[in-house]
């Protein structure tokens, strides 16, 4: 079952990184060409945060239930805090992550609410850049499998 989700979770980071790509290279044109916000600007936004929440997800469960590497860091917090490769899975990767889907939901939230289509593609554009640099950074790439 772990190697199962650890797969799902690798598969849904390149959905995710596409999908990411794809709406941020559509809110950046949609704001400095002055376009309409239209349906599909709307779908891609969908799409991008539905593929964070299932990814949110199954982080979740590998992280709380599955992962021998959360549960080896859970058994001595302390000296977890020590090892890199342990503090990296059990805080700082957990946390930049939740900080990112917290970013994306409120990006997505901004950009409903916005008045104006240029202020739609600004909102998702800076809120949805930020979680992506965000995600880059912590993607543990030494385990791209």
């Amino acid at each position: 079952m772990y190697i199962g989700l650890l797969h799902l979770h690798n598969v849904l980071r390149w959905l995710i990184l596409i999908a990411a790509l794809v709406a941020l290279l559509k809110y950046f044109t949609g704001w400095f060409s002055q376009k309409k916000w239209r349906k599909s600007d709307h779908i891609m936004g969908v799409i991008f945060m539905a593929l964070i929440d299932l990814q949110f997800l199954t982080g979740i469960v590998l992280y709380f239930f599955i992962s021998p590497i959360t549960k080896t860091a859970f058994q001595d917090f302390g000296a977890a805090m020590k090892n890199a490769d342990l503090r990296f899975y059990a805080v700082e990767h957990a946390l930049m992550m939740l900080i990112a889907v917290a970013l994306i939901h409120i990006g997505w939230s901004r950009s409903k609410k916005a008045v104006t289509d240029k202020s739609k593609f600004s909102q998702a554009l800076i809120f949805f850049g930020i979680a992506y640099v965000i995600i880059i950074a912590l993607i543990p790439w030494s385990r791209v499998i």
